[in-house]
């Protein structure tokens, strides 16, 4: 049976937002919502003319009726109408949580999008009280964040994400569709990850539902198993499809229209900063070449011969303390590679005054750097550097696509010892997902130990696939038999793409 979503929110006598609008993104990941009205408005494109909040005991039967017999796998939250719904919702979510865990997303609508208040003093103190305290992820605008803080309008996102963290939210995303600027970026702050989230602002002024849509996008997500970071990339993927794709009613703004294929759609995937500087440009990956049948190496000898047997990359990852043993394997791999593309692993400022031309970076190597390494990283790309970033999820995926990498991985593709990690396995479902909307040629790694899987992988569309424990003790004798699985795999049928990925966390 497809997950089911409880919404509980306004209607929109317009049909613009409120539960018109969840019932819109929710169906579009071809899940199930049950509409549960808190509150009724006569509205309409220009005005909200009346709100009147549904009892606490009718709102309360909605809840036992659909408890028994269509429990929900995510809550979404909207407009509540008043603080006794906001105390009925608090019961519900914990009679709920007795039997399993049940995500809760909560969109504080406070003021409607004309400028009505939804909210009073009342309502708010049950918002900071009985229902941050359950959120799972909190999904404020900036004026809402500041309302539900009590804080000085001009405090900085990230600090009243921190301080709404603080109240009991697991997290928080404070969406920026409200403000100015090329690039409408919305601040992350999640157990996962942290960052700005961001795309292309949408030049229109039907925006009725954002809100709403974002929220409920979120919830569909985390109802199919992801995490609050990564809901929110497919949230914010959602979102930006249902804004291209809003019309004009009436005399106002018009509603925003979501609906499926949202995740076919690589201009539609989001980038996620480094730091808490609001990105101001779109960074778009160069043009690069393809890596091919790219081979991992523990030692400058092993990466030569890689090279001499055929490989079209090869990686140098030498895992030591020493820095003077480091840069001895380093110069040495240096030193000559018969051709191949030689990439180094992690030491990159050694690599650099070494002269190497192509580093990888895994994530925490990537977070570790500080304002003047990202600088210098910046440097040297400018100056012909090509950089490839590991990603395991889609947060991980966007937070690459912010640097413009030459080269995104995509692992692990199959169960790998090589490595200690907490990921799933992202499968050639996964894997052929990336290679179409990461904006970068895609490597597969990880569990790869047979010709007929980097056939596969070829297959998905990757732009290489990596092999490390299968090129044995002798490259020369086993490459031979990779690179023939390579090329077929790159001329066999292209295995599908799937309407969304599975989560990976």
């Amino acid at each position: 049976m497809s997950p089911l979503i409880w919404s509980i929110a306004g209607t929109d006598s317009g049909g613009g937002a409120g539960l018109s609008a969840d019932q819109r993104a929710v169906e579009a990941f071809g899940l199930h919502l049950c509409p549960v009205p808190a509150a009724i408005t006569a509205q309409n494109s220009v005005t909200v003319a009346q709100v009147q909040a549904i009892s606490p005991d009718l709102l309360r039967a909605q809840f036992a009726t659909l408890h028994a017999d269509l429990p929900p796998r995510a809550v979404k939250t909207g407009l509540l109408g008043s603080a006794e719904n906001a105390r009925e919702l608090a019961r519900a979510i914990d009679r709920l949580r007795r039997e399993r865990p049940v995500p809760l997303v909560v969109d504080p609508v406070l003021r409607a999008s004309t400028g009505a208040a939804l909210a009073n003093g009342a309502l708010l103190g049950a918002y900071r009280h009985e229902v941050l305290p359950r959120t799972t992820v909190l999904t404020p605008n900036r004026r809402e964040a500041v309302a539900l803080l009590c804080a000085a309008p001009d405090t900085p996102v990230p600090e009243l994400a921190q301080g709404l963290r603080g109240m009991g939210a697991q997290a928080v995303v404070i969406t920026g569709g409200d403000d100015g600027g090329a690039l409408s970026a919305d601040w992350l702050h999640t157990p996962h990850a942290q960052g700005w989230l961001s795309l292309p602002r949408v030049p229109t002024r039907h925006h009725h539902g954002t809100g709403c849509t974002f929220a409920s996008a979120l919830a569909a997500a985390m109802a199919l198993g992801w995490v609050a970071a990564d809901a929110a990339v497919l949230a914010k993927m959602l979102t930006t499809h249902a804004l291209r794709r809003a019309t004009a009613l009436g005399a106002g703004a018009g509603p925003v229209r979501a609906g499926s294929g949202f995740g076919h759609d690589p201009s539609l995937m989001p980038q996620l900063s480094l730091g808490d500087t609001a990105p101001s440009t779109w960074a778009a990956s160069p043009a690069s070449p393809a890596p091919g049948l790219y081979a991992i190496a523990d030692s400058a000898a092993r990466v030569q011969a890689c090279a001499r047997a055929g490989a079209d990359t090869v990686q140098l990852r030498f895992k030591h303390s020493d820095p003077a043993r480091i840069a001895d394997e380093v110069r040495a791999a240096l030193a000559g590679t018969d051709g191949a593309r030689l990439v180094i692993n992690d030491h990159w400022r050694l690599a650099l005054d070494l002269g190497a031309r192509e580093l990888h970076l895994g994530q925490e190597d990537l977070l570790a750097l500080g304002a003047a390494e990202q600088r210098q990283l910046a440097q040297a790309r400018a100056q012909g550097v090509r950089l490839g970033l590991s990603s395991h999820s889609l947060w991980e995926l966007c937070r690459a696509r912010a640097l413009a990498p030459d080269l995104i991985a995509c692992g692990p593709v199959w169960p790998t010892t090589t490595k200690d990690m907490p990921w799933r396995p992202q499968g050639l479902d996964n894997l052929a997902w990336w290679a179409r909307m990461a904006g970068a040629p895609v490597v597969g790694i990880g569990g790869v130990l047979a010709p007929e899987q980097l056939h596969a992988v070829a297959a998905s569309g990757a732009a290489g696939g990596c092999v490390v424990r299968g090129l044995g003790d002798d490259p020369a004798l086993t490459l031979p038999a990779w690179r023939a699985a390579w090329q077929a795999g790159r001329d066999d049928t292209p295995l599908p793409c799937p309407e969304l990925p599975h989560p990976t966390l």
